[in-house]
């Protein structure tokens, strides 16, 4: 299979879909791999190192697109790669296609097989490509929301683990997966008051059982969520529906009741945000202002910290990569469900219940099709 990784175009994003290791790894595997030029600079990943690993060098995008069976990214197709995509086509990417309507019709139109990380699922359920991307995000919302807290940017003036004498910041995270968990462990490190809430008992259970006196576990609510903002000073929205739209949790008339200058940093926003006043932002535009709420909502958070997002991606993407190059696509999914479950597009057909309900649109099993 001749297999490509472009640079990506979004806005701000510095990751790539393969490393030179990757290119190596499917060369072994008898592939053949084109990465345009430039395409892993962001990441510190020069030409001459996926040239070293076997992979041969093209100039533009459009040639990588033209040239490869499968296409490797990180983030979704955008409008101007649009017209570069064909028919039977593999794509392996993010797709969070319940966000975008435009891109799901046109992949839908363009027939080809689209697989996204984020709905593929391991033999336990869990998300092993989106799991080191939510790590990611996790421990990153943090970090920037500790930073929005500061008066010159707007927020509360707040330390959040405050100093002797004084109180700490009230930290709030919406959804106790694993951007929650990652959220909780930074948050509790910079000694802020932890409250997390989620609407799994199983699960708070769970955090309570490892985390203990560190946070306060609550059963999510529409009442307890409004009380919970009220007090907070910083919000992770880590709320996750698989493949799905981000249920709004945090409705416009909240952020009157919210203290000035606090802080909403939507993890969700791939999937539409967990905020009713949430819109994309992008990393050299990060923020906005909504009734004196400052808002974090950019949408490939990871891309910030591009060396560690890039090897914690590769990592988990290649095994599942390697093997729809090396049995093809229908091939692999027959034999995987989780990764059957992963083809959300497929040769013109909706092939991703979740995204299908989200949008009306027609669904149709890929086992009836492959």
């Amino acid at each position: 299979m001749k297999i490509g990784t472009v640079k990506e175009i979004k806005t701000h994003e510095y990751r790539v879909g393969m490393t030179p290791g990757n290119v190596q790894d499917y060369v072994n595997n008898g592939h053949e791999v084109y990465v345009q030029s430039g395409a892993g600079e962001g990441s510190s990943l020069l030409d001459a190192e996926y040239a070293a690993a076997g992979a041969t060098i093209v100039a533009t995008a459009k040639e990588v697109w033209d040239t490869c069976d499968m296409i490797v990214k990180v983030k979704e197709p955008l409008e101007p790669e649009y017209s570069m995509i064909r028919e039977d086509q593999i794509i392996y990417t993010y797709l969070h296609l319940a966000a975008d309507r435009k891109l799901t019709e046109e992949l839908a139109a363009k027939k080809c097989k689209a697989v996204a990380y984020e709905t593929i699922r391991d033999k336990s359920g869990g998300l092993p490509l989106l799991q080191p991307m939510s790590e990611v995000a996790g421990k990153l919302s943090v970090q920037i929301g500790a930073r929005c807290l500061e008066k010159p940017v707007g927020g509360r003036g707040l330390l959040l683990g405050g100093v002797v004498g004084v109180k700490k910041a009230e930290v709030l995270i919406l959804g106790g997966g694993i951007v929650g968990t990652a959220a909780m462990k930074m948050a509790i490190g910079l000694e802020a008051n932890v409250t997390v809430l989620d609407n799994n008992i199983a699960r708070l259970t769970y955090l309570d059982d490892v985390f203990g006196n560190q946070i306060q576990t609550l059963y999510s609510t529409p009442a307890t969520v409004e009380a919970a903002l009220v007090n907070a000073d910083l919000v992770i929205g880590a709320v996750l529906i698989p493949g799905g739209a981000a249920p709004k949790l945090i409705r416009k008339h909240h952020l009157k009741m919210m203290k000035t200058g606090a802080v909403i940093v939507d993890v969700a926003v791939d999937q539409g945000g967990c905020c009713e006043t949430t819109r994309p932002t992008y990393h050299d535009n990060p923020t906005f202002v909504v009734d004196g709420i400052i808002h974090y909502c950019v949408g490939n958070m990871p891309g910030a910290v591009c060396q560690t997002s890039t090897f914690a991606l590769t990592n988990a993407t290649l095994p599942y990569g390697l093997r729809i190059a090396n049995m093809g696509l229908e091939a692999a999914a027959k034999a995987d469900e989780g990764l059957l479950l992963g083809v959300n597009c497929y040769k013109g057909h909706i092939t991703c219940a979740e995204v299908a309900r989200d949008f009306e649109m027609k669904y149709t099993n890929l086992n009836d099709l492959i």
